[in-house]
């Protein structure tokens, strides 16, 4: 339930935001462009009120179909195209974001009965590629300071868990957004965005086209109205595959858990683990048709233990939803002998 109301809400903003008169003020694009690491949030512009987070002009709220899981963590993510340029579709893929672009995230929770901001993190493309910096909000939400070297802070969660809450840190941020040693986004993918929203984002000059997708991801909170397999293969490429896909960061698993790749054994049905370390659990596949029990992909996800848990960065608990959809899947899967999948 929260989920279904902070993603619906997130999609009302985003579509005002668009129809909206580009008359809130501007960002400081030279903060975006120049080599040093500004120290505060607010030195770029982002935000009219940033507590309240209400972007800028050419700041677009938007989300994600299927999101990355942190917790529970309320996420507000906007996009920056800078006056004079615009971002180009490329097919279902990320779309391709101008120079002087910026990508804004903000992590927030409840307490008191009151939305609290945790953290913000940007993505800068500047001329030399692109630069992840996390930004830590002060008690008094006035102010968010660059945190080079993370943070921790406590937080409660909405399902009740007191969590000690980690920023990453500076060198942290690749470990998510490499690929083939540069850092990339990872979230705004035309196949994981609505079709109204990109609509609504060439309409308003951001972009040069509307993107074909042919494919798209579901929303996260219609997955008990599509198929098994699409709902848990768009939690998969969300939560997963920026890391367990050729190039990246967890390419030595040999998973590849992108929602395009369709080749089983790439996902991981009944395929040995290359590189798990007792993080198998001494179970013999990353998956096994029709058993999730068996299978170290959902073993993984089920724990929150260090040197087991999957994702590695970015939770400190087990998404129980997410979990729920692998497992669906799994069990649907047309099960197979071990025999006739190692030939």
């Amino acid at each position: 339930m929260i989920r279904s109301f902070v993603f619906g809400a997130a999609l009302a903003t985003a579509a005002a935001a668009l129809a909206a008169a580009p008359d809130r003020g501007a960002v400081n694009d030279a903060v975006i462009a120049e080599a040093g690491l500004p120290r505060t949030l607010s030195e770029y512009g982002f935000f009219t009120d940033a507590a309240a987070q209400i972007p800028t002009a050419r700041v677009t709220p938007y989300r994600l179909n299927t999101p990355l899981w942190s917790d529970g963590a309320e996420k507000l993510r906007f996009v920056y195209v800078p006056q004079g340029t615009q971002a180009k579709a490329d097919g279902e893929g990320l779309i391709d974001l101008p120079v002087g672009a910026a990508l804004i995230k903000t992590f927030a929770f409840q307490k008191d009965g009151k939305r609290r901001l945790i953290e913000t993190r940007v993505l800068l493309h500047r001329a030399d590629g692109w630069l992840a910096l996390p930004y830590v909000w002060n008690d008094e939400q006035t102010e968010a300071k660059l945190a080079v070297a993370g943070a921790r802070m406590p937080v409660t969660t909405p399902a009740g868990e007191a969590i000690d809450y980690r920023v990453p840190n500076k060198n942290q941020c690749k470990e998510c957004h490499g690929l083939n040693g540069e850092v990339i986004p990872i979230g705004p993918k035309a196949r994981n965005l609505s079709a109204d929203w990109l609509d609504r984002f060439a309409d308003a000059g951001m972009i040069d086209k509307v993107p074909a997708v042919a494919n798209r991801i579901p929303m996260w909170e219609d997955r008990a109205t599509v198929s098994v397999a699409a709902a848990a293969r768009g939690y998969l490429e969300a939560n997963c595959a920026h890391c367990h896909r050729p190039g990246a960061t967890a390419s030595n698993s040999g998973l590849d858990l992108r929602w395009e790749q369709s080749d089983p054994h790439a996902i991981g049905i009944m395929k040995h683990p290359v590189a798990a370390g007792r993080g198998a659990g001494n179970l013999l596949y990353d998956v096994v048709p029709g058993k999730p029990d068996q299978s170290i992909l959902t073993y993984r996800m089920a724990s929150s233990e260090a040197g087991v848990a999957m994702p590695e960065l970015g939770k400190a608990t087990v998404d129980h939803d997410g979990l729920e959809a692998v497992e669906r899947w799994i069990a649907a899967l047309p099960q197979m002998d071990a025999a006739r999948a190692d030939h």
